[in-house]
């Protein structure tokens, strides 16, 4: 369940520790008509950016490399949703590179850190809507029996919207 009270208190910190456990997010793309991917998300937390090894060869980006621009992220937990706008941009430094790599990482590059392939790209968080429940199976069934009951909206967890 999300903390409600991180929520309140510092909803900025809670969305990225929320994207730092998540295997992945789906990640969205200046070209028109393309449809969000799954990416493995890297994140700095104090730094507030949260980074994708990628291909330059794809179409993100080959795009991206052309252009850096705005796109969104999405985040779906059970208990935690978030839609980030921000800008993607190429950021192949070599330190950030070595900081995030992992023998997952490492599976999808044969030729290691250098491989030419490989595209690093990084995402500042511009704003985000977050939903938040700290409701309990049980919390969210009595929620909904409780609301049909007096003819009323479920209280089921918070929402907000806030810059980053």
């Amino acid at each position: 369940m999300a903390s409600l009270t991180k929520f309140e208190e510092n909803p900025q910190h809670q969305l990225l520790d929320e994207i730092k456990g998540a295997r992945c997010v789906m990640l969205g793309s200046p070209v028109p008509g393309a449809h969000m991917q799954p990416m493995a998300p890297q994140v700095d937390v104090d730094a507030g950016v949260i980074y994708f090894y990628s291909d330059n060869t794809s179409e993100l980006g080959e795009a991206i490399m052309a252009r850096p621009s705005a796109v969104h992220l999405c985040h779906i937990e059970k208990d935690y949703q978030a839609c980030v706008k921000g800008m993607l941009t190429p950021h192949n430094d070599p330190a950030i590179i070595d900081r995030f790599w992992s023998p997952p990482v490492e599976a999808w590059y044969p030729g290691g850190k250098t491989d030419p392939k490989m595209l690093m790209l990084k995402f500042e968080p511009q704003d985000a809507a977050v939903w938040a429940s700290d409701k309990s199976t049980i919390g969210f069934l009595y929620e909904v029996a409780k609301a049909n009951i007096k003819g009323e909206l479920p209280d089921l967890g918070k929402t907000k919207e806030f810059g980053l």
